[in-house]
């Protein structure tokens, strides 16, 4: 690519609505205006790091991802690059990980937990999208997909929720909130806010890139 790509952060509580937010967003782009790099995908195995007494991983301290390798991908899509990247599949053995080939593209979307709380990752962001819902409400979505789609038991997903979840989004996400270029409150499930926001910020965004 002859021009720096345009480099947006976006980040959000577990809860949020982030997944539904990027799904509805990449949606208004074609395969080669955009590209998105997720910070889910640089995770050190779980395997190579200490247990907790009760045998469960903390995904959510910055510890927990790989930095310099999400920094050295993201910064090879900016200069044009192409990466290829092992899926990360939360140490599921019934998943076998697939290859992932990410193209550089004029729209460059970095997301995860970490990506403002990060100097090397926030220092390269045009612009930075907080998606945020009030605690009781983003514990339910969380309760609802991992009982559901990943098969947790109630216990681990409240222990995880406390022990892990929360305080990492008060110390290493929450703090960042003020100075995020948008940022969007979602407590309602409500889908067609969320189409709208997606609408208004591709359009902006399509005008002046495209």
């Amino acid at each position: 690519m002859a021009k720096k790509p345009y480099v947006i952060g976006i980040a959000g509580s577990s809860g949020s609505g982030k997944t539904f937010f990027l799904k509805c967003f990449l949606n208004h782009f074609k395969e080669h205006e955009v590209t998105l790099i997720s910070q889910d995908d640089y995770y050190i195995p779980a395997n190579t790091k200490t247990q907790e007494e009760n045998k469960l991983y903390n995904f959510d301290v910055p510890e927990a991802i790989n930095l310099d390798l999400f920094y050295q991908d993201i910064s090879a899509l900016i200069a044009g690059k192409t990466v290829f990247k092992e899926e990360y599949t939360f140490n599921n053995p019934a998943i076998t990980p697939k290859m992932l080939e990410i193209k550089p593209a004029p729209l460059l979307i970095v997301e995860g937990l970490f990506i403002f709380h990060f100097d090397e990752i926030n220092t390269l962001l045009d612009e930075r999208i907080f998606l945020h819902a009030d605690e009781h409400i983003a514990l339910q979505r969380r309760l609802k997909r991992d009982l559901i789609e990943r098969g947790y038991s109630e216990e681990d997903v409240k222990y995880k929720w406390y022990n892990h979840v929360l305080p990492s989004f008060e110390t290493y996400l929450f703090p960042y909130k003020a100075a995020c270029d948008q940022v969007i409150e979602n407590n309602e499930d409500d889908t067609a806010m969320m189409i709208r926001v997606t609408d208004e910020i591709s359009a902006r965004l399509r005008e002046a890139l495209f």
